[in-house]
This record gives C-alpha cells, structure tokens and sequence, in this order.
C-alpha cells in the first residue's frame, strides 16, 4: 500500500541507533539538522498521492496502489511508466536528492526480475528470499538504504585484508535463526530516514574466502547496527536564504555491523562469489541508470535554467557567457537523449524482464561526474562576487536596510533586489554551500569514478560482435 508522509515518518521512529556527533538521536523526524531531509522524504510520500496518474500503479500480488518505481519491467510500457514516475520524482528535489527511495525500489525491482542469476549455484533459497523481499518492500512502500562498499583502510593491503580482515562486513557464524556478521561498510546515504538497510556486492574482489560474500537486507533498528553520520550540512533556516540546504541533506553514515544477525529469510547470498561477480555486471546498469539518468537529466537542466536567470538578472549576456549556457544545455540534452536511445533499444533480458539497452547508459555513466563538476564550474564563473551578495531574508524584512538593498542591490531590467537575491542565493546553495560541496563529491563517485567507468565501458564494449570488423576489412583489402 503506497504510504502517505505521515505514515512513513511514523515508521522511523523505532529504536535504531544514530550517532551525530557525540549525540546518540532519539527521534530523526524531529532532530533539528535531520528534521529537513526528513520532511522533505515524506513529500516524496506525499507526491505519489498527490500525482497518483504519474506515479502510482497498481500492485499485481494485492491490488493495492504501489509507487511505479517498483515496477518489475516486463514491456516498453512498463519502462515508460516508471519513467514518468521516477522523472516527477526526481522534479520535486531537482536532483538534488541523489537517494530518494525510488533508487533502491528500481534496483531491487531489477534484482528481482533477474532472479535466476541469484538463484545460480543451488542459491535456490537466496533468490526466493530476494524476490520474496522485493515484494514486500513494494507492498509495504518501504524506504532502503544500501551499504555497499568496504572501508579504506590500507589500499596497499587490499579492503579484504585490512585489518587482518576483520574490518571488511564479514560472517562470523551461522545462527540457528540465521548468521551472524560483523565489520564496516560505507557509505549509507538516507541512512537515518531508511526503513531498512541492504547489503550487496558493488563489484567483485579477487578472494575466494566465502566469508565476505553477502547480500541481505536487515530492518534499521536491528541490534548491532550503528550509524556514524557525517558532519551535518542541514541548515535549518529558511528556503529563501537556504532553498537545498534546509531541506535536502540526504546525509552520508559510515556503518557498523557489531556482531548483527541476519534473519535467514533476509539472506540473498552467503559465501558464493560467483553470483556476487554477477549480480553486478547482468542487468544492473541498463535497470538502475533509468532512474539514476533521469535525475541527472532534471538536475542539469534546472542548472541551465537557472544559469540562464543568473545572466538575465545582471543583462549579462556575452559571447563567452553564451558558450557556457550553451555547454550546459549541451550536457541536459545529451543525457536526455541517451535515456531516449537506451528505453527505445530495451529488451528482454532474461526471465521475462524488459530492461533497457545498457550501451548508452555506459557512455553516459563516466560523463555524468566530469559534467556535473564543470556545470558547478560554470555557474561560480557566471555568478562571479554577485554569488555573495546576497541579503538574507531577515535583512531584507529590516526596515532599515530594506530601501539600501533595493537601490544597491537591484538588478537589471527591472529585476528587484529580493528576486536577485533569491536567484544568487539559489545558485550558491547549489554550487557553493557545505551541501553543494557534498553533492558534487557525491555526484563524482556514487556509480564509481570515471576512470574506472571507462575503463568497465571499454571492456563491455569488447564483448561485443563485431567490434573490429571496421578495422579488419580495411586491413583485408588488397593493395591496387
């Protein structure tokens, strides 16, 4: 049942263990620097009902309205639905939101779909309670993080051994209820505004000790489980002065597992690599990069409209100036464009399940970090010293300086000093504030860096028939 933002801000408060600095969080809904992210999760709650046609759908195991990201894609017009869902979405947070739930219900719609690659080996049991899991999280409109990634300790050592390999999320024992596992993983963003948190492979390791491979979900609260939030970049103050800041910091949790057992039906997968080697590297892109691309195409084009009123505001406009805006819509249309080639392209994969064409989406997926940083470039090179003169919504209600801002600080073609304002602040919040910064770095590495992206694109491409025939033929000709 698609749940409402009241319903799914009841359901974290429950006893999970979240460290904020020295403070041990009792109530993230009501926290002064989680309160705003949480809010702002709820609304994506609230959308689903508000814009029931766009993004809900009916569930096939109960009837019930589900949100449209959990769709398990089995025809074209599956993948269009969930486009029209997960692009709303993805609107109401601009981009910003790099975590909103519907990245976890895409990706475990697309595990799901693909069971039989989980069910290799005899995994029989770990599939079933895969798709066993997915479905719930669908019925119950559940909120999931993901810790996918093992601490960095000593890159010489090798994320396994480090530590004499107690560090890295491993098993302990098996339980009679389950397993046990302890160890560390990072880096959980959403983590405190989750329901649940799931652990899978993000790419494979050289090691045949079974201990490290895992993949199993866990309720937050589960005993064990603790949160290391970093520094806080929430800024409650208001949307005028801070329109990301005081509502979208998604937050980022370092994440230990302290001797937690796993529920055997929440096991996916328990000490077989093969299937950890390929959960990965079948399905996973041409799924998950729908919703990941679609984001990233709303936000880089809100960043070119909004680049577009910074120039307008200060009548600013240059050949030079034009280039930049121009690259900016370059970037928008270009992404837009390779989510378009990748739906067109979409087929069945496997199993029934109709999942895009993952070529463009491995192009697009190594661009995405260089373009993002240059599009914060350009932005502090338009917006310049006027990104700092920005007077806050308490000066400008201060009758005393209001006739000042308004003369000084107005801006072209009748453009008034509260609007500028309000386009400037907007810009460094977005480029320029703690949770710019953070989402930048953000952006450069949650689907890997791009030197590795590349490195994965050109080993994917030479998979592919007929990749040298190009060359071959024209070595074949004969000299006339």
């Amino acid at each position: 049942m698609a749940r409402t933002g009241a319903q799914y801000l009841e359901g974290l408060k429950d006893d999970r263990e979240v460290w904020l600095g020295a403070e041990r969080v009792g109530d993230v809904t009501s926290h002064p620097a989680l309160q705003g992210a949480a809010g702002s999760v709820a609304d994506l709650y609230d959308l689903q009902h508000e814009a029931a046609d766009v993004c809900l759908v009916t569930n096939p195991d109960d009837g019930e309205p589900m949100n449209a990201s959990h769709i398990v894609p089995r025809c074209a017009a599956d993948l269009q639905k969930r486009h029209a869902s997960v692009e709303r979405i993805a609107q109401t947070s601009l981009g910003i939101l790099g975590r909103s739930p519907d990245y976890l219900n895409v990706t475990f719609a697309g595990f799901a779909g693909l069971a039989h690659i989980w069910a290799a080996n005899g995994n029989d049991r770990g599939a079933a309670n895969l798709v066993a899991f997915q479905k719930e999280v669908a019925a119950r409109d559940l909120c999931l993080t993901h810790a996918i990634i093992h601490a960095t300790v000593d890159k010489k050592l090798g994320d396994l051994a480090s530590g004499g390999g107690e560090i890295a999320l491993h098993k302990v024992e098996a339980t009679a209820n389950g397993i046990l596992v302890r160890g560390a993983r990072v880096l959980a963003t959403l983590a405190p505004f989750s329901d649940e948190m799931a652990v899978y492979p993000s790419h494979t390791f050289p090691n045949s000790d079974p201990r490290y491979a895992l993949a199993f979900s866990i309720p937050m609260d589960t005993a064990g489980l603790k949160l290391i939030c970093r520094d806080s970049f929430s800024l409650p103050s208001s949307a005028f002065d801070h329109p990301f800041s005081s509502r979208f910091d998604e937050q980022d949790a370092f994440v230990v597992f302290d001797d937690v057992e796993v529920p055997r039906d929440r096991i996916f997968v328990d000490g077989d690599h093969d299937i950890c080697a390929n959960v990965m590297n079948i399905g996973w892109a041409a799924n998950v990069m729908q919703q990941t691309s679609l984001r990233a195409a709303v936000k880089l084009e809100f960043a070119y409209q909004l680049a577009v009123k910074m120039v307008e505001a200060l009548n600013a406009g240059n050949p030079q100036t034009y280039e930049m805006l121009g690259e900016i819509w370059s970037y928008a249309e270009l992404t837009r464009s390779a989510v378009k080639s990748a739906e067109e392209g979409a087929y069945d994969w496997g199993n029934g399940t109709w999942l895009c064409d993952e070529r463009p989406f491995r192009a697009l997926r190594p661009m995405l970090p260089k373009w993002f940083a240059r599009v914060n470039e350009i932005i502090k090179l338009l917006g310049a010293h006027n990104l700092l003169t920005t007077p806050t919504a308490a000066q400008l209600a201060e009758p005393s300086l209001r006739p000042f801002i308004d003369k000084y600080l107005q801006g072209a073609a009748g453009t008034s000093a509260e609007e500028r304002s309000r386009i400037f602040r907007t810009a460094w919040d977005f480029v320029g504030t703690a949770l710019g910064s953070r989402v930048e770095l953000y952006e450069r590495f949650y689907l890997a860096s791009a030197p590795r992206t590349f490195q994965i694109a050109h080993h994917v491409a030479q998979k592919q028939p007929g990749r040298s025939r190009l060359v071959d033929e024209l070595l074949a000709r004969k000299s006339e």
